[in-house]
């Protein structure tokens, strides 16, 4: 059995801070940042817009896409590193929010690889017969999370969730590659803000994300592809029946880096980076979805999905849609 995919669906707060919105609040251009990373704007959530919001929202479109019911899911896993509570975990908050209650529900925390560690999971689940449909969702609330004083992160970061419905079905093909590079991981951090900790100092920067930009950039650019050739070489698929490459939308220039490294042509490796900025778990639903929605995907095209994020994690999955 395989989860096939039924559904898709994706939500971002309508409030949006562009690149000159930035250059008001830190030492940066327009210009600057599309140079280095392809962002151009995200979106921001409202303080009443938390990651339950949406996650639930996205959820909600892709039940609506696949036309099924929420009562009729079995499993709901949400990728996220920026729930609003340590719990109940936000796919209980979905749970509820849907109605779904005949299902399990648990986060899964892959950092910027989540969404793809989580349809590995629900994969796993529904091959086995264990589950019979499947409901994974990357949500996240990066906003409040970013130090809005450091150029070198503030410019990469938006908010929003992107949804995916699997059911099992006979045949289809899932396979994937993933690996963690636990010593690395100093390269992207973000503290928990431990009550005791930090009452005295609540502004401590180490609970805002931290990041080595070159030491990221050049983990990503080496393996993904990386990952991507392991993969297909495994699993004797030709580079040229693949469809399109799904990326996590970190940045332009790692993503081009990583289509010359593979050797396949740009326009295989569809980008909204500009429109999101990075989502971080949620970056790689919002873009299949998108990708989905604009009619350029056939029924047997082959798929890749690509992750890279803090962890280290990086990994890639291949589905056929």
């Amino acid at each position: 059995m395989t989860g096939k995919i039924c559904g898709t669906g994706s939500w971002a707060p309508p409030k949006v801070w562009d690149n000159n919105d930035l250059a008001r609040m830190v030492d940066t251009s327009d210009e600057w940042i599309r140079e280095r990373t392809g962002v151009v704007q995200r979106h921001i959530a409202e303080e009443n817009e938390d990651t339950v919001t949406m996650a639930s929202r996205a959820a909600q479109r892709a039940l609506e896409d696949a036309d099924m019911k929420a009562e009729e899911i079995d499993l709901i896993i949400v990728a996220t590193i920026s729930p609003t509570e340590i719990m109940p975990c936000v796919a209980c908050g979905v749970q509820e929010k849907l109605g779904a209650e005949n299902a399990t529900c648990f986060d899964l925390n892959g950092a910027c690889t989540g969404s793809l560690l989580a349809l590995n999971t629900a994969q796993a689940y529904l091959s086995q017969g264990i589950y019979q449909t499947a409901l994974v969702i990357g949500a996240e609330k990066l906003s409040g999370l970013t130090d809005w004083t450091d150029r070198g992160t503030c410019i990469l970061f938006g908010d929003g969730a992107g949804a995916v419905v699997l059911k099992a079905e006979e045949g289809g093909k899932y396979a994937q590659v993933t690996q963690s590079i636990g010593k690395k991981g100093g390269a992207l951090t973000l503290r928990s803000r431990n009550q005791i900790q930090y009452e005295t100092d609540p502004k401590a920067k180490e609970t805002y994300i931290q990041m080595n930009g070159k030491e990221v950039f050049t983990f990503a650019v080496s393996k993904v592809p990386e990952a991507v050739k392991n993969l297909l070489s495994r699993e004797k698929v030709p580079c040229e029946d693949i469809r399109y490459y799904l990326l996590h939308q970190a940045n332009e220039r790692i993503i081009r880096s990583a289509a010359r490294r593979i050797g396949e042509d740009i326009s295989k490796f569809p980008m909204n980076m500009d429109e999101y900025g990075n989502t971080s778990s949620a970056s790689l639903l919002i873009l299949l979805d998108e990708v989905k929605k604009s009619g350029k995907l056939q029924r047997g095209d082959k798929l890749v999905l690509a992750g890279f994020g803090g962890g280290l994690t990086y990994g890639a999955s291949l589905i056929e849609y």
